[in-house]
């Protein structure tokens, strides 16, 4: 049903479908996780095994402006992928060297955004995480032309 505007209305975001989420985003973290950049680019897509999950990758620029090797030594520059969308909610798990997982994601599709936009924290559970590591608020945009 059209809106006021005449555009089409957004599908609801507890009822989009994971291919509705495929693409390239921009993540932004606020404030930046200890050791990582603020900001990532994040490719989402089909899972290869299980169609009605994603997969794709995560990638940081880990140049020396991002902190000391110690506090990023279990983030790669390009870590994995995988994870599901259901009734609104975008959870991943991020791995470094595609055995163990290095970070997770929990978002939340923003209502009216028509699935372009996303809000969570994301939590390092790498081996050189501390103990104690804070959730970290981030939030995604899709990447016109996807």
């Amino acid at each position: 049903m059209p809106s006021p505007s005449g555009s089409a209305a957004c599908t609801p975001a507890k009822q989009l479908k994971p291919t509705q989420i495929h693409g390239l985003w921009r993540v932004r973290f606020q404030p930046a996780p200890q050791g990582l950049p603020a900001d990532a680019r994040m490719l989402i897509e089909r899972h290869a095994e299980f169609s009605d999950s994603v997969a794709g990758h995560v990638s940081r620029d880990l140049g020396p402006a991002t902190g000391n090797a110690a506090s990023r030594a279990g983030h790669a520059s390009r870590a994995q992928l995988a994870g599901d969308l259901e009734e609104g909610f975008l959870t991943l798990d991020e791995s470094s060297n595609g055995v163990s997982i290095t970070g997770t994601w929990n978002g939340e599709m923003v209502e009216g955004s028509c699935g372009k936009k996303v809000v969570g924290t994301w939590k390092d559970v790498s081996s050189s995480a501390p103990a104690n590591a804070p959730d970290i608020p981030f939030t995604m945009e899709k990447v016109s032309g996807w």
